[in-house]
């Protein structure tokens, strides 16, 4: 064989081994590309899945006239928009930056494929609005080495192409705004509420260009963060839009010379308005949830599934009431440090032999050992004493609670205990009793340090002379008494069980006879007694019956008729109920605050309405409306509501009852209008914390300004029906009488204990 012809042969053996190699390789190929198709390296989503995508959906809360409260959500905030919510230049800026020829190509872009990998990812890379659809709604996102990352892209090209197959361009352009993410906000509906404050239908051309711009990194482009990195990114969003005709060159130069503007809301659970409630509902919606789960069948989960929550709340009145809160407590915590100042001694007290209180010096050393940080170093520690106190002694960083912001400090824990068991809390609900509908729910002065809600029955306090109303409700009931009649205020002997006796004190001096009316309307203990005597051996019984229907726990009750000065504790929740029996002719109407629930495509699960119970008769109820309102007059225990402080109209129809509990522990306030019903109570989270002084510790002092607060903005807002009318007067024959002119605008006496007088610039 000659030179040339081994040379040709060698030749021809090297070509049949390469295209041997070629057919092998792309043999492996195919074999490689069939193996992450059909699941060897993990499964793709089946058919069923592409159809319906499984994300996780913030569930929704609505108050009442349809604003959105807040979301439920565990570490993604997600919400669906509709493709009619998007506006158009919402959805081109979309295409023109991160996929131009959206609408050309079956999911994969071969043009944009070939000029990512011929300049290596410089100029973008080749993934298409599919392709990154495919990886936000199946894959989560991974560090991995390169075959890991090859693997992951060929899921994302199968798995585009099935899309494509599946869903129309505008499903998928839906589909991606849904379930990109933008750091902790999931979809372009949160993204707009959290970066603008806005609805996504009110995005601004500019707006828009902004979030599309934070595709290409959250953190690098976020708006809030990073301004001028926004501000450049979506500049070249406007490039784009002009680049592609969206836009004129006129169009794109008078855009970029816009300022930046945002309008932060961050939705987590200690901001925002009602937060508070919206703790306490998603614990209650975890229990309806199970309970759904039991009857039905069907599981669904509150941070995951979509959920749609409409509540009764009102967001006028309930940013009445947050402010009301906020700048009374802010004034009552000043005179509280005042009076501590003033004493030189720690605010915590306890009670002698004789009932007299005393300074309780042990009680910081007592309320530390219940933290879980005491109980911490104990077990580190072994018991040793000396470590517990050095430890607890020592100063480290920390921000604690103020009225005029977070206090970043270097203290103690036993200091910072001292610190926060000063802190005065508070509780106030509002509720239209005619519907049960709670409108305003504040269950304390900030979720972020104090999450305890002081509103819901659970969480319970003394109240006081707020009780008395009820008594009075059923000695009229029983027809044991007339507003009008004259009895005596002096000491009274209550019969009870098997001949015990109970006989309670005035808190100061009192006249030696009043009506009935006066009784209540100053407060008088003597006379609250004497209704309870004319009751019976058993008015314990008989006035906690009357409690119960008008929706208060019976167990709370003890069977001694010293209940008629409100020894029990109960919530602020039960109390709003109750006192909405006066003013809605005797039927107590459940306080609700869900009127119904909704999955996430709309399907009602389940609808809510007030239980309803025919409590006491009309004539009881709406002659206790009318002593109320005395107590709110000349005389009445709660007349400042109708002074110079608060604008409350001269002739409003507006009734109250103030309480005020041991030592000045607990101060509450129950006010009534003809369709508003509000209670607030107000103290320290340990009972042993308080004013020395009645006159600021009374709760005229301590709770009545919420009230006055909330309701002269409700009567400044000229559009809100709230509060206006008259007591609604039964339309029956009245057998108790209510003419008491012979009494009408006697002064209060002096020394009425929960109506002292204390200079105006004392209090604040």
């Amino acid at each position: 064989m000659s030179k040339t012809e081994s040379k040709t042969s060698l030749t021809t053996v090297w070509i049949k081994r390469l295209w041997k190699l070629f057919v092998l390789a792309f043999l492996l190929g195919i074999a490689f590309l069939a193996s992450v198709r059909y699941g060897l390296f993990g499964k793709l989503p089946d058919t069923a899945e592409l159809e319906n995508p499984k994300t996780k959906l913030a569930s929704e809360v609505y108050a009442g006239d349809g604003e959105l409260l807040g979301k439920m959500f565990y570490q993604e905030d997600r919400t669906n928009s509709e493709y009619a919510d998007l506006p158009e230049h919402l959805r081109v800026a979309l295409v023109a930056t991160e996929d131009e020829r959206f609408y050309g190509h079956s999911g994969i872009d071969g043009r944009a494929l070939l000029r990512a990998v011929a300049k290596l990812g410089r100029d973008g890379g080749g993934s298409t609005i599919t392709q990154q659809l495919a990886k936000n709604m199946f894959h989560d996102r991974y560090d991995a080495n390169f075959i890991e990352k090859l693997i992951q892209k060929l899921k994302e090209w199968f798995l585009a192409v099935q899309i494509e197959k599946r869903y129309t361009k505008e499903e998928i352009i839906l589909m991606y705004f849904n379930t990109v993410p933008y750091g902790n906000s999931f979809g372009i509906k949160s993204a707009s509420k959290r970066f603008f404050n806005k609805q996504t239908k009110d995005l601004t051309i500019e707006e828009s260009a902004v979030l599309v711009g934070m595709l290409r990194a959250n953190t690098k482009y976020n708006p809030i963060r990073n301004p001028n990195n926004a501000k450049w990114v979506r500049n070249v969003v406007f490039g784009q839009l002009e680049n592609y005709g969206y836009i004129t060159l006129e169009e794109r130069d008078s855009l970029r010379q816009l300022p930046l503007v945002t309008n932060e809301h961050y939705t987590d659970h200690n901001t925002g308005l009602a937060t508070y409630f919206r703790s306490y509902l998603a614990g209650w919606m975890k229990n309806w949830t199970a309970k759904y789960a039991a009857e039905t069948g069907v599981k669904y989960n509150i941070y995951d599934d979509g959920l749609r929550v409409y509540t009764t709340l009102d967001t006028e009145l309930q940013g009445y009431a947050e402010k009301a809160v906020a700048d009374h407590m802010a004034k009552l915590q000043k005179q509280f440090y005042k009076e501590t100042k003033r004493r030189k001694r720690d605010p915590w007290y306890t009670e002698d032999r004789r009932g007299d209180m005393i300074a309780d010096p042990d009680y910081p050393e007592r309320m530390m050992k219940r933290t879980p940080r005491y109980r911490g170093l104990k077990k580190r520690f072994k018991g040793q004493q000396d470590s517990i106190d050095y430890y607890l002694n020592k100063p480290v960083r920390m921000k604690l609670f103020s009225w005029q912001g977070d206090i970043d400090t270097v203290l103690s824990p036993m200091d910072s205990l001292k610190y926060i068991k000063q802190i005065l809390h508070t509780g106030f609900m509002s509720f239209e009793p005619q519907t049960g509908h709670i409108k305003a729910w504040v269950g304390g002065i900030n979720h972020k340090h104090f999450q305890y809600d002081h509103v819901n029955k659970k969480s319970t306090r003394q109240v006081g002379s707020t009780f008395k109303p009820l008594v009075y409700a059923r000695g009229l009931d029983d027809e044991k008494l007339q507003p009008c009649e004259v009895e005596s205020t002096g000491p009274v002997i209550v019969e009870y069980g098997n001949g015990k006796q109970w006989s309670p004190s005035n808190s100061s001096k009192v006249p030696e006879e009043v009506t009935f009316y006066e009784g209540l309307q100053k407060s008088i203990n003597t006379i609250t007694a004497r209704v309870m005597k004319r009751l019976g051996p058993n008015s314990a019984e008989v006035v906690k019956q009357t409690a119960g229907n008008m929706g208060i726990d019976e167990s709370k009750f003890e069977p001694y008729p010293s209940i008629c000065l409100g020894t029990m504790d109960i919530s602020v929740f039960e109390m709003v109920g109750a006192y909405g029996t006066f003013v809605n002719e005797g039927t107590f109407v459940e306080p609700i605050f869900i009127t119904r629930i909704e999955d996430k495509n709309g399907n009602i699960l389940e609808e809510f309405t007030p239980k309803r119970n025919e409590a006491i008769r009309k004539q009881s109820a709406y002659i206790i409306c009318k002593m109320l309102e005395r107590v709110t007059m000349s005389g009445g225990t709660a007349a400042r509501l109708r002074g110079s402080r608060f604008r409350i109209p001269g002739g409003a129809s507006i009734g109250g009852k103030t309480g005020t509990t041991q030592n000045n522990s607990d101060g509450w306030f129950m006010g009534i209008t003809p369709n508003l019903v509000s209670g607030c109570w107000v103290g320290a989270e340990e009972r042993n914390v308080h004013f020395r002084n009645t006159a600021y510790g009374q709760g005229a002092n301590m709770a009545l300004p919420i009230f006055g607060k909330y309701m002269e903005q409700v009567y400044a807002n000229s559009e809100m029906n709230y509060g206006r009318g008259d007591f609604k007067k039964p339309d029956i024959e009245m057998t108790i009488e209510l003419d008491c002119d012979a009494v009408e605008g006697e002064e209060s006496e002096e020394g009425v204990l929960e109506e002292e007088e204390i200079d105006d610039e004392d209090l604040y």
